[in-house]
């Protein structure tokens, strides 16, 4: 029986027709009754290039960038170069016991964050505050102002459920939110990353950020300038995803990190691919993104996707 199925995988909405058994993937298929057809995404890749001191390279073209998938060279479709992509945020702000003496900092940096990033009728954000639990403090808006005053309503107390307030975020607001054009989604984390009430996994956590294709970026209220587990797990998952995270030592210097989140969401490459060979099988299948002969230059991307299942 011949039926069509919608199915993604990747990092964006735009859909491209492939058959998984046919050795052409740009001939039309046979009439075959028992053929099965798939409607399967692209992947898609955003991501920013700099130099090894941490300006952005923006002059790069299609053909200085080479995608790995499995050791496989992949043969990239559309290129494009972005910076003014609309913006899906989801701000994370520990409310922990462990930040109470830096909290009003880490609230007025959020605040001048949003106020300079987030613009109406093109931009949305969230705030999602996490102590012993996770609440959502402000949905998927628009308004910078509502936000703000979210923001000024938390208060810190109780343990740090990091985890869980990651998945929440990703699998019940980004990962359902689906506007109609090219847009990019990012999760900024300000916490120490010292999780110790989450029913979640760091590993579950962050396939759920995975799927919902949002870029993690942190920014760590540990100033004690060692660095403990909690820096690894914000290290780690900002890696994995093609983020960044970042350590001020002073509780004044959080604007700054901010500022830095919010340049790099303005200087972006993205690249479109169709895995060969296509596998839906719903396993993650690692991606290696690199510039051509230029080992100057630092790509952040994720590392990879998961794909459709059957």
């Amino acid at each position: 029986m011949r039926f069509s199925a919608k199915l993604r995988a990747g990092f964006g909405t735009a859909l491209c027709l492939a058959t998984a058994l046919a050795q052409n993937p740009g001939a039309a298929p046979p009439a075959d009754p028992n053929r099965i057809i798939l409607d399967v995404t692209r992947v898609n890749m955003l991501f920013t290039v700099t130099d090894k001191k941490g300006r952005f390279i923006t002059d790069l073209g299609k053909d200085d960038f080479q995608v790995l998938e499995s050791k496989r060279e992949q043969t990239i479709q559309q290129f494009t170069a972005e910076s003014n992509l609309p913006l899906r945020l989801a701000i994370l702000i520990d409310t922990s016991n462990s930040v109470r003496d830096r909290f009003k900092f880490e609230q007025q940096a959020a605040i001048d964050f949003i106020n300079s990033t987030v613009r109406p009728r093109q931009d949305k954000a969230m705030v999602v505050s996490f102590d012993s639990s996770t609440e959502l403090v402000a949905d998927l808006i628009d308004d910078p102002e509502k936000l703000a005053k979210a923001i000024r309503s938390l208060r810190p107390g109780g343990g740090t459920a990091l985890y869980d307030a990651l998945f929440f975020a990703c699998q019940e607001k980004l990962g359902k939110d689906q506007p109609l054009d090219k847009y990019r989604r990012a999760i900024i984390i300000v916490s120490d990353g010292d999780d110790n009430q989450s029913r979640k996994t760091r590993e579950q956590a962050l396939e759920m950020a995975q799927k919902a294709d949002a870029v993690i970026y942190a920014i760590s209220t540990n100033i004690s300038r060692i660095e403990n587990e909690g820096d690894k797990v914000l290290r780690y998952l900002t890696a994995e995803t093609g983020g960044q995270a970042f350590f001020p030592f002073k509780a004044e210097d959080l604007s700054q990190s901010f500022e830095n989140i919010a340049n790099e969401l303005r200087h972006q490459y993205n690249i479109f691919y169709r895995p060969d060979p296509l596998r839906a099988d719903g396993l993650y299948h690692r991606v290696d993104l690199k510039v051509k002969g230029r080992k100057d230059l630092v790509v952040r991307a994720r590392k990879g996707y998961y794909a459709p299942a059957l």
